[in-house]
């Protein structure tokens, strides 16, 4: 094996354990990989190895995109859809923060609750669309219990988990310092496991997002789902694309503003990343 002096600069390489790399590059690299996509996905439709009806171009489905959105019902419907993850995912997190920190903070909540949560988290949530409609009709009701359930569970184990994660020392020291019960929850823990709570919604949020089509094709009239149910009906499968991309979009739009957020909310997470 031939010596190399700790001096000796290495030589660059592409593929590093953990080590950052600038902001251009990783724009770059994550561009190219979508364009890379997009050029086989061409390619493909124009060379006929994919019939167009079932899978039509990139640019037909863009092309397609840009006349929904320049009609007002496809602007309402996504504006629909976007209010029913709003309101699930605002129900849910109501719900599963207190109760995850609870569970993560006391150990006696967790073996009462933990046991019931575990078995819900494995069944299927569009298993309760029968049941949802017979409990709330044809209306919002059986929608937005169905992206509440598919969320709900999953996020009281995610903030339960990372509640437990906090450093044992902490506690200790507080109640050191004479800090009783609430106060150590409040002043310690919470503040402790915050920007992982904003990290699990922001991974929940993206479930939330993949039962959207499902919960409104729930007797749905309105909402990005619904309208890809009627371009089914007709073989529009790139208006069935387009829907995609939407939902795919807007997704992603709540990702970067959860991320966004997180930043803003503490920054000094950001800062002991780097």
């Amino acid at each position: 094996m031939q010596y190399q002096s700790p001096l000796t600069p290495r030589a660059k390489r592409w593929l590093e354990i953990r080590k950052p790399i600038s902001r251009r590059t990783t724009i770059i690299l994550g561009v190219s990989l979508w364009a890379a996509f997009f050029i086989i996905w061409e390619a493909a439709v124009k060379a006929g190895f994919v019939t167009e009806l079932l899978m039509p171009s990139p640019t037909r489905v863009l092309s397609t995109l840009a006349g929904l959105l320049s009609t007002p019902d496809f602007l309402m419907d996504i504006g629909a859809s976007m209010l029913r993850i709003a309101i699930s995912f605002l129900m849910a997190c109501i719900v599963a923060v207190p109760l995850g920190i609870a569970m993560g903070t006391f150990r006696v909540l967790e073996a009462f609750f933990n046991p019931f949560m575990a078995a819900w988290r494995y069944l299927p949530a569009p298993s309760f669309i029968p049941v949802l409609l017979m409990w709330f009709g044809t209306g919002e009701g059986p929608k937005l219990a169905l992206l509440f359930i598919g969320v709900v569970f999953f996020l009281i184990t995610l903030v339960m988990d990372y509640t437990k994660q906090v450093r044992q020392e902490f506690v200790e020291t507080s109640m050191t310092l004479g800090g009783n019960r609430k106060q150590i929850l409040w002043t310690v823990i919470v503040p402790a496991v915050l920007p992982n709570v904003v990290v699990a919604m922001r991974q929940m949020m993206a479930v939330s997002w993949t039962y959207l089509v499902i919960a409104e094709i729930v007797a749905s009239t309105n909402g990005i789902g619904a309208m890809m149910m009627r371009a089914r009906r007709f073989l529009h499968t790139d208006e069935i694309m387009a829907g995609i991309v939407v939902i795919g979009v807007l997704g992603l739009l709540c990702d970067m503003a959860f991320r966004w957020l997180h930043r803003l909310m503490f920054p000094y997470v950001e800062e002991s990343a780097r």
